[in-house]
């Protein structure tokens, strides 16, 4: 796993990066990360996790693509903000409690997107502190999708709109 730390002055080369916060899964957090190795995208995890954040936690499913993937740990949600505003990053938070549709958000290179815990989403000042907020519309019943599975579907919304606007 390349690890880079919030503090290092690491300026993002690839159009995307995906931040966990406080991640409870280790299974999805190595999906995830893994997700970014295939896509080119930095990812950002934000402590504290549920699980200890090391190579082993993710092996099983990143496998040797963590390899591939420069990550970003945070100790806290203020050391997050604090690298945000360094590199001026819009954060685009997925929530079930938003009110635009993904498919209808504007995504722009650099964005940080934004899933919360697996068990609790994000607590109210980390939505207050989004630039935006999106939601993947569900049929009325149904409450979530996988965190994973929700990331992948917006990341490739994000990625067809930058690629596109080039």
């Amino acid at each position: 796993m390349r690890e880079l730390r919030c503090e290092d002055g690491h300026a993002a080369a690839s159009p995307l990066t995906l931040a966990l916060y406080q991640p409870d899964i280790p299974q999805n957090c190595g999906t995830l990360l893994r997700l970014c190795a295939c896509l080119g995208l930095d990812a950002g995890i934000i402590e504290p996790a549920g699980f200890p954040v090391s190579d082993r936690a993710f092996r099983r499913a990143g496998m040797d693509y963590l390899d591939h993937v420069a990550i970003a740990r945070h100790l806290n949600f203020e050391a997050f903000e604090t690298w945000r505003a360094t590199a001026e990053r819009r954060l685009v938070l997925l929530s079930t409690k938003a009110n635009i549709p993904y498919w209808d958000f504007a995504f722009a290179p650099g964005d940080v997107l934004l899933v919360g815990r697996e068990s609790a989403g994000v607590p109210e000042a980390v939505h207050a502190r989004a630039d935006a907020r999106v939601i993947i519309p569900l049929q009325p019943a149904m409450r979530s999708l996988n965190v994973a599975v929700a990331a992948a579907m917006v990341v490739g919304e994000a990625l067809r709109q930058i690629r596109g606007a080039r």
